[in-house]
């Protein structure tokens, strides 16, 4: 049985009475005032979040661009030093390894892929892999960080009260380097709540003194359980739920994430042949009439019974009330305003199809 690692900040978690659980490998804190009360901070003030679990590995070399882009659906060579691209890396035959972001560094040559925590081996192994033959250094560096998220429309009045960080001139997908207690610090106006925010990167002992600071300025620590409730708001996918080996970004609704005309990646073929042939399926929102709430795995059905789908992401969205999921339907079915119904149990009950982003994103653009 593999044993689970710890973050930076366990300790910290423990002392705060978080509910901790099981989550990618690590022993990660759930919840620590309650999910609803930690969205709500998010939402309408700020919140913090251990995310030190993600992956960080770095790609160094002469080759280190057309290698990245090899490997990458989006472009990174339309990539500024400074700014960050969100994007998949695929399979041969078409499906998603992992889903990440992609850093290109102020140093030339160097770019920081950050990646989803259950994946960090696999990811590393994949790469590596695609890397024969080619005049790049790949490192695994996720050992040497911790990392922070800093979210809300408070965020960024809290980093300068509590951090002593401008970050003002940062706006969306961009990032600098800011200096902490004698550490460096890769700040980046990046998230994952749909929210304007901040992840700050740095070692785990400045790590431990960011979130010192900001506890000590009021935030609220927030757990994983809230980061899923507000991810599935804002539209956003989520490794093993809406991207996986056996879905392809175009079916998830990503393509624009997926730059056809940029030349050879691998996956490419696969994507290409996708969508000439076009889509068996989609991902899409669907809201209940009713206050039952959706469940990964219940089956959608269409109005005569037959199982059409199943539900990727479900909640009672905290924000808006609304009982609502993304699934995966067969395309007819796929238009807004379609009827259909999903199985809870020994009921079904009625729904229409609508959009996947259930609450507007507010980023700083």
């Amino acid at each position: 049985m593999e044993t689970l690692k710890k973050t930076c900040l366990y300790d910290s978690h423990i002392a705060l009475g978080a509910q901790m659980s099981p989550f990618g490998g690590f022993m990660m804190p759930i919840q620590y005032s309650g999910i609803i009360e930690e969205h709500n901070a998010v939402r309408t003030a700020c919140g913090m979040f251990d995310v030190s679990h993600m992956g960080e590995i770095f790609v160094t070399g002469p080759e280190s661009e057309s290698f990245v882009n090899r490997i990458f659906t989006n472009d990174v060579s339309r990539l500024l030093p400074g700014h960050v691209q969100y994007g998949m890396m695929l399979y041969q035959d078409g499906g998603v390894v992992d889903d990440l972001l992609v850093y290109r560094m102020h140093e030339a040559g160097t770019w920081l892929l950050v990646v989803n925590a259950s994946n960090i081996g696999k990811d590393y192994d994949w790469i590596c892999a695609a890397a024969e033959g080619r005049n790049v250094n790949i490192l695994d560096r996720s050992g040497e960080y911790g990392q922070i998220a800093l979210q809300g429309p408070d965020s960024e009045q809290l980093a300068a009260r509590a951090l002593g960080f401008d970050l003002s001139d940062l706006v969306f997908y961009t990032f600098r380097e800011v200096d902490f207690d004698g550490g460096k610090v890769l700040a980046s106006r990046s998230g994952y709540t749909g929210e304007d925010g901040f992840e700050f990167y740095a070692s785990p002992s400045v790590t431990r003194k960011i979130w010192s600071a900001l506890l000590g300025a009021g935030v609220m620590p927030c757990g994983l359980g809230c980061r899923d409730t507000l991810r599935f708001e804002a539209g956003l996918p989520l490794y093993g739920h809406e991207l996986g080996p056996d879905i392809s970004p175009l079916e998830a609704g990503l393509g624009m994430f997926v730059k056809m005309d940029k030349g050879d990646f691998i996956g490419r073929n696969a994507a290409a042949a996708l969508r000439e042939k076009g889509l068996d399926r989609k991902l899409t929102g669907i809201e209940l009439s009713d206050k039952a709430v959706p469940r990964a795995g219940y089956q959608v059905e269409a109005p005569d019974g037959r199982r059409i789908g199943e539900v990727t992401t479900g909640y009672n969205s905290i924000s808006t009330g609304k009982s609502v999921c993304m699934a995966f339907v067969e395309l007819p079915y796929s238009v807004p305003g379609t009827p259909v119904g999903i199985r809870i149990r020994k009921k079904v009950f009625p729904g229409t199809v609508c959009g996947k982003r259930f609450y507007d994103k507010k980023y700083k653009r």
